[in-house]
């Protein structure tokens, strides 16, 4: 079993959090606050990929919302090699009447900035935002 940290907070405060576990779908506080403090305190020591040193190395997938008629276009920049695009899937939102693609990518902060504008620039790309991995010392690979 893991360790237990508790802190107090005021009702006002359990409340609002309990609302926002709810709206998040997170079925107990233990897993959103685990996430949320990992979440956190990657940002505070790595920053948002906007202000990243543009050198520091990254990884994490690249989600593109867009209408069809720009596959020529995504397929030049996963062979562009300004990022190791290791993964690729695309997926259509029938509901949402759009495509999704979704790379999975290494590459330094420029490049995924660069690319993001790129992509951003589109003609018929509704959307583009960046899922970072979280970094560990160690772990599964």
């Amino acid at each position: 079993m893991g360790q237990i940290i508790s802190f107090s907070v005021d009702s006002t405060f359990a409340d609002g959090l309990d609302d926002l576990i709810a709206k998040s779908g997170y079925l107990n506080r233990s897993k959103f606050l685990r996430d949320a403090a990992l979440h956190f305190g990657e940002i505070q020591q790595r920053g948002e990929l906007a202000d990243m040193e543009k050198d520091v190395v990254v990884e994490g997938h690249l989600v593109i919302y867009y209408q069809h008629g720009i596959e020529h276009k995504l397929m030049e920049i996963r062979h562009s090699q300004s990022l190791d695009i290791t993964s690729y899937s695309h997926s259509c939102l029938p509901h949402s009447h759009t495509c999704v693609d979704v790379m999975h990518a290494i590459g330094n902060a420029e490049q995924f900035r660069e690319t993001m504008e790129q992509l951003q620039n589109i003609l018929n790309v509704d959307k583009v935002s960046f899922v970072s991995a979280p970094v560990r010392d160690s772990g599964c690979c």
